[in-house]
């Protein structure tokens, strides 16, 4: 959790932003409190990355005002304070691990030790292997140390896992944590809904260029007044979809996944229905379900 909510490091003011013809922020109003892990969450074209882009002084906005530590975000007294691991990064691919490490260090005035960024970013035993020979896992902990050895007091990730297995991603997660013990501040981009729910303290959920929904993963949930039903029956989907509160239908070996406003009259018509239904779970809405009922609502207005 942040340690000061009151104090503001970062900060988007009714900032718009267009490419060409196309309008991809529509006077966005966006804070960054220090000491909090902020994730931006939105189906592609959501505006996350150029909202990202523009905090890291990548790009300007058409209107509005955008400061970083006080300043312009190109400015370098904020560059400075900030690292980033962005979707798109390149670097030789011959230097090894501790020399890319050393490398980016240098730009930074009073960054961690080497040692210190390998421990962190969970590098240790790899310091002497070229990137270029490393696995997919092992080259996003790369970056990742890259965008944290300068000791900033703001990181941006953008999409930081996309392409790692379960454990890797998993691994990462522990690494930010590790990271944002220190009091430092996040600003995470993701499509995967679990790691914004298990990271995030807050949640800005965009849709078209405009905030949609602000708030913890657990305020964002109870927008949806739902529960997950899973079991296993006979019943076709379309019989399923019938029931009365049913409002999406899965299916997954073998297993009908049921998200529905009102659990207990549609169990009761299930079992009504086949009596042979087995395996029978009820659960709360998770992430996803409120991301799914608001950028789905907020398209259909």
């Amino acid at each position: 959790m942040a340690e000061n909510p009151e104090q503001v490091i970062a900060q988007l003011e009714n900032v718009w932003k267009s490419y060409g013809e196309r309008m991809a922020l529509f006077g966005l109003d966006l804070e960054i409190q220090a000491g909090e892990v902020l994730s931006l969450l939105g189906p592609n074209g959501a505006g996350k990355t150029t909202t990202v882009n523009l905090l890291l002084g990548l790009a300007k906005p058409l209107q509005g005002t955008v400061r970083v530590f006080g300043s312009a975000p190109d400015h370098p007294s904020s560059r400075t304070r900030v690292g980033a691991m962005l979707q798109i990064s390149a670097v030789p691919q011959t230097l090894r691990v501790a020399e890319l490490v050393e490398l980016f260090s240098s730009y930074y005035p009073d960054p961690f030790s080497k040692e210190e960024t390998l421990r962190v970013a969970g590098l240790q035993g790899l310091e002497k292997r070229p990137f270029g020979e490393l696995s997919g896992g092992q080259r996003q902990r790369v970056l990742f140390a890259l965008s944290i050895c300068g000791d900033p007091e703001l990181l941006y990730l953008d999409e930081p896992t996309t392409g790692l297995d379960v454990e890797a991603r998993r691994g990462l997660w522990q690494q930010i944590r590790t990271f944002v013990e220190r009091g430092r501040s996040v600003v995470l981009t993701t499509h995967y809904l679990e790691e914004a729910d298990a990271l995030a303290d807050r949640i800005i959920l965009l849709n078209e260029g405009r905030s949609i929904a602000e708030g913890s993963p657990a305020t964002i949930k109870a927008r949806v007044q739902g529960r997950r039903i899973r079991c296993r029956t006979r019943l076709h989907t379309s019989e399923i979809d019938c029931i009365p509160g049913v409002k999406n239908i899965e299916t997954q070996d073998g297993l009908i996944e049921i998200l529905t406003s009102r659990a207990e009259p549609v169990v009761r018509e299930l079992l009504m229905r086949d009596g042979d239904l087995s395996d029978l779970e009820v659960i709360g809405a998770a992430l996803d379900d409120a991301f799914l009922a608001l950028t789905t609502k907020k398209e259909a207005a």
